[in-house]
């Protein structure tokens, strides 16, 4: 696994809730940090929308190629004012290809399909990107869409469904599901590809148990929480075209959904993909050079060296962090590139980062280059180790990252 993108729903969205996670990160992402992190994974980027949250986060070593373009929160609720219902996106480029993550809340009940796909048209509307170098969303090569879509089953009364469900009968219930009769009437739905239903309707359940609604209401099964996914249009080969230098293809490993957790009244659904793609970038932008790095006294002097066509900007900086790093923002030291910059010879730059405060430890490191003007880390170094005894004595085993095929061995 290289990637995580993690999407929830209906979180605690109460106003001390909101400030509280404004000052501090909110419960859910420090939860995934954790857990992810032991796992080398770091959280790249994150956007909450009242109740909505999406996480992008990504193994360590994919950093530098993961760029964040732009997070947005889109409002459907109350006239398109309030955030209750809605989507929050995430655009990014991996490796040179766009993506785009959306997280959706889509209005609940039978009755309001029509409403559900009015949403849904206008949150991908709102996926302008004025101001950016950034293409239209339907150019872009994935769009990964899923969320509480909150489609119900047509026609078929509770009885029947419920019978269905306890037979595994599924196939009686997709003719009536209305996303399903959704995408054969309209074509850009068509275009998002979804697996196949081979696990019971997410909703609704009772709290705390496997048993589906037993209360007065008494609402009927359905498949709520659905995962999408859209690639661009590859262009038709041609014999006096050269064929494209770019290949992208996601294909879907599984796509189920977990009875096992009970604290919600929907059950989490999750889905796993292959990417398989020709990076059209093949070397990070920054590269922190192995030869570079020394220790004296309370200083560690670091040597890197920009592409040619990289801008950099004085507020870059150069973070030192321990391996199984949370976040960007964990580092243990840093140095602004601009303001403390000892030399620069034909390409070569060198900065000193302090590691006074750094306790003595066998500890593996990372050094990463971020990137104020593109938001996101553009170059890093290998784990190395620190040679704490005999301060003045050569750092080895640090080597500037060179990006495999995706996904890597």
């Amino acid at each position: 696994m290289d990637m995580y993108v993690i999407g929830l729903q209906e979180m605690n969205c109460g106003i001390m809730s909101l400030l509280s996670d404004t000052a501090f990160e909110d419960p859910w992402s420090s939860f995934f940090m954790d857990v992810l992190s032991s796992l080398s994974f770091v959280k790249v980027s994150s956007v909450r929308m009242q109740g909505l949250l999406v996480l992008v986060f990504a193994k360590h070593q994919h950093l530098p190629f993961v760029q964040i373009l732009t997070t947005k929160s889109t409002p459907t609720g109350l006239f398109g004012y309030w955030g209750n219902k809605g989507g929050v996106s995430i655009c990014l480029k991996l490796y040179g290809y766009y993506v785009s993550v959306i997280n959706c809340h889509l209005p609940p009940h039978i009755a309001n399909n029509d409403q559900r796909l009015e949403h849904f048209d206008r949150i991908l509307e709102m996926q302008n990107f004025e101001g950016h170098d950034i293409p239209n969303i339907l150019d872009h090569d994935l769009i990964l869409w899923f969320g509480d879509m909150n489609f119900r089953i047509e026609d078929f009364g509770l009885h029947f469904v419920r019978e269905s469900i306890k037979n595994r009968c599924y196939s009686d219930l997709w003719e009536k599901d209305q996303l399903s009769i959704a995408k054969r009437h309209d074509a850009l739905l068509r275009e998002f590809h979804e697996g196949p239903l081979l696990f019971p309707p997410t909703y609704k359940f009772d709290k705390n148990s496997n048993d589906y609604d037993t209360s007065e209401k008494k609402r009927k099964p359905a498949w709520t929480d659905r995962i999408l996914w859209r690639l661009k249009r590859q262009p038709q080969a041609s014999p006096h075209v050269p064929s494209q230098q770019a290949y992208f293809s996601l294909s879907l490993r599984s796509y189920v959904s977990y009875m096992v957790y009970s604290i919600s009244d929907h059950k989490p659904v999750t889905g796993t993909f292959d990417l398989e793609l020709k990076p059209l970038v093949s070397a990070p932008l920054i590269t922190l050079l192995p030869e570079g790095l020394w220790t004296m006294e309370d200083d560690m002097l670091i040597s890197y060296s920009l592409s040619a066509d990289f801008l950099s900007s004085p507020w870059d900086w150069i973070g030192l962090y321990k391996v199984g790093l949370r976040h960007i923002n964990d580092y243990l030291s840093y140095v602004w590139v601009g303001d403390n910059q000892v030399s620069s010879n034909s390409g070569l730059y060198q900065v000193y980062i302090n590691i006074s405060d750094i306790p003595e430890t066998e500890d593996q490191f990372l050094l990463c280059y971020y990137s104020n003007s593109q938001h996101s880390v553009v170059g890093m170094s290998k784990p190395f180790k620190v040679s704490w005894w005999g301060r003045e004595e050569y750092c080895g085993g640090l080597e500037a990252f060179v990006s495999s095929p995706w996904p890597p061995d």
